[in-house]
């Protein structure tokens, strides 16, 4: 929460440099000689248009209401703000979409560093309140555009995960504001990196399990900082875009100030010339990475992409039609392998919800899975659901190894259910509330063990759909013995609108943080094959019926990242916590050195 002393400083001007350390405008507090102000300025100049104090005090007196006259009312105070701060927020809205534009399915990377920079820049030296409404406005048409997709459930849904969202950027918007008047300037892009690091880490926690859809790695799957993904997972991967993006932003002011102060110079150049240095040696990082990609042995296998009657909130159709696209396509590969056309596979894998009726409860849905699997002879990963044992009314989000000999065997069940899609929070109370919430009818029941599954020669670690976007769970799957790692999903609900691009360039970067081939089976796309070092091998189109086939590696080594596992990011997020409190700290000695002089 903003100080009170933040008021003071609301009708801040909107220049890089505006609010420096130790000068409030629309107060009569006079700027400070210390070493708090960079770029060689002369402490008097900047903040309100090159003013002297003298006159500062003078128009903060004469602004001030006289004895008697009424303070303005709160919303009459916000209004001003909201129009002093228009072209701002404007600013921030644009470079919120930039980052946007960032992410599949528009995927132009580049702009996360632009996006970064201008985030710095325009919190660079506002106070705490300021801070954060600038996060906010940078962050609404962020999500509005990352989270579109949502749109097939409601634009209502869209809007409001778009403000919970973006309530976490307010908050780092307040850091970044409160660590921009922090001494020693050339540690600004750290503590704005590292401020990053501390924002995914709580969205990727909170509320209700966290979501952590548009971390800065996800948008940097297929850029010079993505091998980073192999000491420090996602988080070092964000750490890198993030420290580049602040050093660049160093640099633009370093630069913007020395154009202020009457011209550039060689020598006051050399503050931004080393931020750029640093940027730049961040980038070249990636590059010095290996990839771990050798393995002992291999593997044949085949992905069923069955497809489903239609894309939206009705893709299940008639029962059993997707069980049967599957089953179709199975037998179809199998007469492929009888023919010759194709070599056997080892393995075959179904994607989520492949059965949509549970094989154990009907007769039917297990009879034609076992022809199946008979049919193709080898075993079969089959994704389906099914009724809790024991709890009544809950369902569990299952992938099943299903042999051709010995029928269902070992099966994982899915760890974290979505909020508000396989379960309903508060359901009692807020099923009266939002009707659409009985299109939920039972809730999913979260699995308690990590999907390591032995499916024939191979031991894969099974990950459910949105599962892949959590580091713990893709993580712990491979340091449990996982030699190539399965995402079974089921993107019909939301086809055709960025969403299953989104969530295939994940598959990418896990890839890399954990040295694994990953394959993603969809129902009804995107299914893909990629391979240890990123690369996409295969990859079907959205809404067809298709087979891939694919000798995969298997590999036991285990990535840094996976030796390491949280510890960079829990580090680099106090590192941002504990920077804000050293601004906190540090500017009420201030204040009250101020007033004793």
């Amino acid at each position: 929460m903003p100080s009170g002393s933040d008021t003071t400083a609301e009708t801040a001007p909107t220049g890089p440099d505006a609010d420096r350390p130790g000068r409030r405008t629309g107060s009569a507090v006079t700027p400070p000689t210390g070493g708090a102000v960079e770029g060689g300025e002369t402490p008097g100049e900047g903040g309100a248009g090159g003013e002297s104090g003298t006159a500062a005090a003078a128009a903060a007196t004469a602004s001030e209401p006289s004895t008697g006259e009424r303070r303005p009312g709160r919303l009459r105070r916000l209004g001003l703000l909201a129009r002093r701060e228009a072209r701002r927020s404007a600013l921030a809205a644009v470079s919120g979409l930039a980052l946007g534009l960032a992410f599949p399915p528009f995927g132009v990377w580049p702009l996360s560093l632009v996006a970064v920079a201008a985030l710095a820049l325009l919190t660079h030296g506002r106070t705490a309140r300021q801070g954060a409404w600038t996060g906010f406005a940078f962050g609404v048409p962020f999500f509005l555009l990352l989270l579109k997709w949502l749109s097939v459930v409601g634009w209502d849904a869209v809007i409001g995960l778009s403000i919970i969202q973006a309530a976490f950027l307010a908050l780092m918007g307040t850091g970044l504001a409160l660590v921009s008047r922090l001494p020693v300037p050339a540690l600004w892009p750290l503590w704005t990196a590292c401020l990053w690091i501390a924002e995914e880490w709580a969205r990727d926690r909170v509320p209700f399990g966290g979501f952590p859809w548009g971390r800065l790695a996800f948008a940097n799957t297929g850029s010079p900082y993505t091998p980073l993904a192999a000491l420090g997972g996602a988080p070092l991967v964000t750490f890198g875009v993030a420290v580049t993006g602040g050093a660049l932003a160093s640099a633009v002011l370093v630069l913007w100030r020395l154009k202020r102060a009457g011209g550039l110079s060689p020598r006051g150049a050399l503050p931004a010339a080393g931020a750029v240095a640093v940027a730049a040696a961040v980038t070249a990082a990636g590059f010095a990475v290996p990839i771990p990609t050798a393995a002992a042995d291999s593997v044949d296998i085949a992905v069923v992409q069955g497809n489903v009657q239609q894309p939206g909130m009705d893709f299940l159709g008639r029962p059993m039609m997707i069980l049967d696209n599957h089953v179709k396509a199975t037998l179809n590969l199998a007469k492929d392998v009888k023919a010759g056309r194709i070599a056997k596979p080892d393995l075959v894998i179904w994607p989520e919800n492949a059965s949509d009726l549970d094989p154990f409860q009907y007769r039917e849905a297990y009879a034609r899975i076992d022809e199946a699997v008979k049919a193709i002879g080898v075993p079969v990963l089959v994704g389906a659901l099914v009724d809790h044992p024991t709890k009544q009314g809950y369902v569990e989000n299952q992938g099943i190894v299903w042999d051709p000999k010995s029928g269902p065997g070992a099966s994982y069940t899915k760890q974290h259910p979505v909020p508000f899609g396989e379960y309903v929070p508060f359901r009692q109370e807020l099923s009266k509330i939002i009707t659409r919430l009985q299109r939920v009818p039972r809730d999913f029941y979260p699995g308690d063990h990590t999907g390591v599954l032995k499916v024939g020669p191979a031991r894969l670690g099974d990950v459910i759909c949105f599962e892949v976007a959590y580091d713990e769970i893709v993580r712990d799957t491979v340091n449990a013995g996982a030699r190539a790692i399965v995402v079974q999903t089921n993107n019909a609900t939301y086809g055709r609108s960025g969403q299953p691009e989104q969530q295939l360039v994940m598959s990418k970067l896990r890839a890399i943080e954990h040295g694994r081939p990953v394959i993603t089976a969809a129902t009804s796309g995107i299914s893909a094959v990629v391979s240890p070092d990123g690369t996409i091998e295969q990859r079907t189109k959205e809404f067809t019926q298709d087979v891939l086939t694919a000798r995969i590696p298997l590999r036991d080594g285990k990535t840094l990242a996976d030796r390491v596992g949280a510890i960079p990011e829990w580090v680099l997020a106090m590192v941002g916590v504990l920077s804000c409190a050293a601004a906190i700290t540090i500017g009420r000695r201030g204040r009250t050195d101020e007033k004793g002089q």
